[in-house]
C-alpha cells in the first residue's frame, strides 16, 4: 500500500481503467467522468452481485459499459420524444404555410433545449409566471431562474443563427422565403 492511504492499490488501477474506458466511449472528458461516477455509484449499490472469485476490473468495466449504453439510449429516446413534441406543437397550429414552417423550426429549437432551460422558459414565457413564482415552484434561487432563462434565450438565438443544438449537431440557418420578406 502507499504510504498514508488506506485503499487497495488495485483500486487505483481499476479506477484508472474505468476512466480510460469511459473516455474512449464518450469521447469527452466531462461525459466520461459522469459515466465513471454513475458506474461507481452503481457498483457500490450492487456490490453484493460481485463474486469474490471474479475479476473485479472486468466487473467494473462492464458496469461502465452498461452505464454508457443506457445513457446513449436514454438520450436517443429523449431526442425522439423532443422531435415528436415539436411535431405535435407544429401540427396543432392553424397558420399559413410559411408560419407553419417557422413554428416548426421554433418548436424543434425549443424541444432541443436542456430540460432545466426548457422548464424555466416554458414557465416564464408560456405560462406567464414571474421569476419568483418560477423559483418557488422549482425550489431554486431566483438568480438560477434568471440565469437559466438567459441561457435558454441565448441558446435559441444561437440555434436561430445556424448554431449547434444540444447534441452538437449543426443546425441549418433559418428558412429564407423566396419572394417574401425576411424580418
Amino acid at each position: 500500500m502507499r504510504k498514508g492511504r488506506d485503499t487497495d492499490p488495485d483500486i487505483d488501477g481499476d479506477l484508472a481503467a474505468m476512466r480510460r474506458y469511459a473516455r474512449s466511449l464518450a469521447r469527452d472528458d466531462q461525459d466520461a467522468d459522469d459515466v465513471v461516477q454513475d458506474a461507481l455509484l452503481r457498483a457500490i449499490e450492487r456490490r453484493d452481485t460481485f463474486r469474490a472469485e471474479g475479476n473485479r476490473r472486468g466487473w467494473l468495466l462492464a458496469i461502465v459499459h452498461n452505464v454508457f449504453v443506457s445513457g446513449t439510449r436514454r438520450r436517443a429516446a429523449e431526442a425522439r420524444r423532443n422531435d415528436r413534441f415539436a411535431d405535435t406543437l407544429a401540427t396543432q397550429a392553424d397558420a399559413a404555410q410559411e408560419h407553419h414552417a417557422r413554428l416548426r423550426e421554433i418548436a424543434h429549437s425549443f424541444a432541443a433545449l436542456p430540460d432545466h432551460h426548457r422548464a424555466v422558459l416554458h414557465l416564464t414565457a408560456v405560462e406567464g409566471l414571474s421569476y419568483q413564482q418560477c423559483a418557488d415552484l422549482l425550489a431554486v434561487p431566483i438568480g438560477t431562474v434568471m440565469s437559466r432563462v438567459a441561457r435558454a434565450r441565448a441558446a435559441l438565438r444561437d440555434l436561430e443563427n445556424g448554431g449547434e443544438d444540444t447534441d452538437g449537431r449543426r443546425r441549418a440557418a433559418p428558412l429564407r422565403l423566396v419572394g417574401g420578406q425576411d424580418d
